[in-house]
């Protein structure tokens, strides 16, 4: 299990439907993710129903972010575009308002790059990240990322686009 002594990474459950439902189809955070459109509880049932946890094989894994106290989920981490022959792999976090700002975040990300580093033999992670979000770049900063290139016009959000920045963290 990847915990800490205040959080537990943990692979979705089916009682995890409602949750994922309101984050999922929040607008404010669909740009982070490339959301164009809501998704229904039956497409995340059928996500969870059909988990699969082998990376190698479905080329991603979500972890739900849970605080060890009250096993209250707080947010969730994705591995994305596994990637075996040249041993990287994207990483995006999700972490609600109320509980950001507390190191819950940078600690999730750290278990995470344990876990790829150790378990994954993973030779580095990336993240792509807006211009303007400034509280996940800071993030990216502490956990080691560091900058390897700017994407011009990147992001498109309510008719305007945004430059993004990609890091990598080499394990």
């Amino acid at each position: 299990m990847l915990s800490s002594s205040r959080i537990t990474l943990r692979a979705p459950e089916p009682i995890d439907v409602d949750t994922l439902y309101r984050w999922e189809n929040d607008p404010d955070v669909w740009c982070v993710g490339n959301t164009v459109a809501p998704y229904s509880r039956k497409q995340l049932w059928e996500y969870i129903d059909t988990y699969e946890a082998d990376i190698f094989k479905s080329r991603q894994l979500r972890f739900m972010i849970e605080l060890n106290e009250g096993k209250v989920p707080v947010g969730t981490v994705d591995l994305f575009d596994f990637d075996p022959v040249n041993s990287r792999c994207g990483l995006g976090i999700l972490v609600l308002p109320y509980f950001r700002e507390r190191g819950i975040a940078l600690e999730a990300i750290s278990l995470v790059v344990e876990y790829c580093r150790i378990r994954l033999s993973l030779h580095q992670l990336y993240c792509t990240v807006a211009d303007s979000n400034l509280p996940s770049r800071q993030l990216f900063k502490s956990a080691g990322f560091t900058i390897s290139g700017r994407l011009r016009s990147w992001l498109r959000e309510a008719g305007r686009y945004e430059d993004a920045y990609i890091y990598q963290k080499l394990l």
